[in-house]
């Protein structure tokens, strides 16, 4: 029987914790199903009501540490628990629990160590025009860091398997989402989605104050962790870049100094020099970035055996 971990990141969910864990399922054939409430600092009766509705699990922060790490926290919880899944969902009732038997069902066929439920986003009535566009267009971004062919990248209503949670270390402070998509993609951990449909908007997110921070904060967490595998791609693309813009320099010097043999054109020759000069420092970072990312998948891999132990011993 699978031992299976619904975690539920809570930060003053009191409103709807009780929608949240009574829409669970209660039994899920072949499956040991386990609630886990991480409380990233709430100040109200969030975990008071949990325990009225009969959950034992509990990861608690003192103090709020954000999305990243009460995902990252939970699921340390849970493997040293004997999980052999983890479903990940939130605290606001955004997302179907009664669908997690076909959000695990993948796994348990052994079609995939990844499960993303697709909210279907175009047809969300509370997301405006603009909203949806950004939701294609960062999954698009995610899917082109990553290799992967993912409807919805950002949703945060997921199925993960031991092994791809060994493989998987959340660095980002913002938010796992869109960083486990692009280290499963480059790391080859099989991954797909299921359509869901989504419950009615309670409350505005907490993670961002307006869509444009979100944007922004979405977008660094892409760039850091597209760059954490594929650092080459960057800087020797601009080494490229700023080499052929350097040689156009050069070449304007020698056509003009045969047109005009009294003109000075040094400032042809300044010019290609710094471009030249930092084309060579771009590739000379993209061989340094490759070596750092070459020594953190040794670290990575140290880390995944370390895991396996810790975990093996406690099970």
């Amino acid at each position: 029987m699978k031992k299976v971990f619904v975690q539920v990141p809570c930060l003053n969910e009191a409103d709807t914790i009780t929608s949240v864990l009574t829409s669970i399922p209660k039994k899920i054939e072949g499956v040991d199903l386990q609630i886990l409430i991480i409380d990233d600092g709430s100040t109200d009766d969030t975990v008071k009501i949990a325990r009225k509705l009969g959950v034992k699990h509990f990861v608690f922060h003192k103090k709020n540490m954000g999305l990243a790490r009460s995902f990252q926290d939970g699921v340390n919880y849970a493997l040293m628990n004997g999980a052999d899944i983890v479903v990940n969902t939130d605290g606001d009732n955004q997302y179907p629990q009664a669908s997690i038997p076909e959000l695990i069902q993948p796994i348990l066929d052994g079609k995939a160590d990844i499960v993303i439920g697709d909210r279907q986003t175009q047809q969300i009535e509370h997301f405006s025009p603009f909203k949806k566009l950004m939701q294609r267009f960062g999954s698009a971004v995610v899917n082109k860091a990553a290799g992967t062919k993912l409807p919805d990248a950002a949703s945060g209503f997921r199925a993960y398997s031991r092994d791809a949670l060994y493989r998987l270390t959340v660095v980002t402070k913002f938010s796992y989402c869109m960083e486990t998509i692009i280290q499963a993609g480059n790391k080859r951990i099989p991954i797909t989605s299921i359509p869901i449909t989504t419950n009615r908007k309670t409350r505005e997110s907490r993670l961002f104050k307006n869509i444009w921070q979100h944007m922004f904060k979405s977008m660094s967490a892409i760039i850091r962790s597209y760059l954490m595998y594929r650092p080459y791609a960057l800087f020797v693309s601009l080494g490229a870049v700023l080499g052929i813009a350097g040689l156009i320099p050069f070449i304007r010097y020698l056509v003009l100094i045969v047109v005009d043999e009294r003109g000075n054109h040094l400032q042809s020759l300044l010019l290609g020099a710094v471009l030249l000069t930092g084309s060579f420092l771009a590739i000379a970072l993209g061989v340094i970035a490759d070596l750092i990312r070459i020594n953190r998948i040794l670290t990575e891999e140290q880390l995944e055996i370390s895991r396996r132990a810790h975990t093996q011993v406690r099970d």
